[in-house]
């Protein structure tokens, strides 16, 4: 009976510094070592920016008074706010509201000549300013005075200027109230609407402030 040859077991050897699988493991188990501190790291970095020390009206000239420094968490976002990290930029001016307390858009600023509102009193009916802040946003309506009539007399309202910010309301036992049942209220009216507001004023037309919806009111 012919026996079968037996196959012969290969010994385990244990791998050399030398063989290239180990290598590479090594340097696969480094890099993502340190490709994950690296995040973690980016992840915990604070960047400094500009926030609004109170609210920016358009044409507020940004100085240290009007702006704070915060350090925030934006990653990829901070390229779209006003960075802290070369101090305050000069001849930059507010283009719009930003509200007190929030970082400052790089689109809300820009050059004395992209400031294209200006700031308007106009008088109103003290009830309804009641809801209104700094910030609002409102309809103006302008009821026209009925020149048959002697006594105030107005006709039917028209929606003068859509969508005017409110740069200032009556504060309580401040000066900048009205009189008679009326209060003053500063609107930033766009430029080649001005002329349009202070005619009203002149003529002595009513002005009624309505709000749009979703807009900012007193809290």
């Amino acid at each position: 009976m012919v026996e079968l040859a037996r196959p012969v077991a290969k010994r385990l050897q244990r791998p050399s510094w030398r063989d290239s699988r180990l290598i590479i493991g090594i340097v696969l188990v480094l890099l993502a070592t340190t490709l994950g501190a690296k995040v973690i790291a980016s992840a915990d970095d604070d960047v400094p920016m500009y926030a609004a020390a109170r609210a920016l009206k358009p044409g507020d000239a940004l100085s240290g008074d009007n702006l704070v420094r915060v350090d925030v968490r934006l990653g990829d976002r901070a390229g779209r706010y006003l960075t802290a990290r070369a101090g305050v930029p000069a001849d930059r001016f507010a283009l719009r509201i930003v509200p007190e307390g929030e970082l400052v858009p790089l689109t809300a600023i820009g050059g004395r000549s992209d400031v294209d509102v200006q700031s308007v009193t106009v008088k109103v009916d003290a009830t309804s300013v009641a809801s209104l802040a700094v910030g609002s946003v409102v309809d103006v309506w302008v009821s026209p005075r009925d020149p048959a009539s002697t006594q105030a007399r107005y006709l039917e309202a028209v929606r003068t200027i859509a969508a005017v910010s409110v740069a200032g309301v009556p504060q309580a036992g401040g000066a900048f109230g009205g009189s008679g049942g009326e209060a003053a209220v500063q609107l930033l009216v766009p430029k080649n609407q001005v002329a349009t507001v202070i005619s009203a004023s002149d003529r002595l037309s009513r002005f009624t402030l309505v709000p749009v919806p979703g807009s900012k009111s007193a809290s």
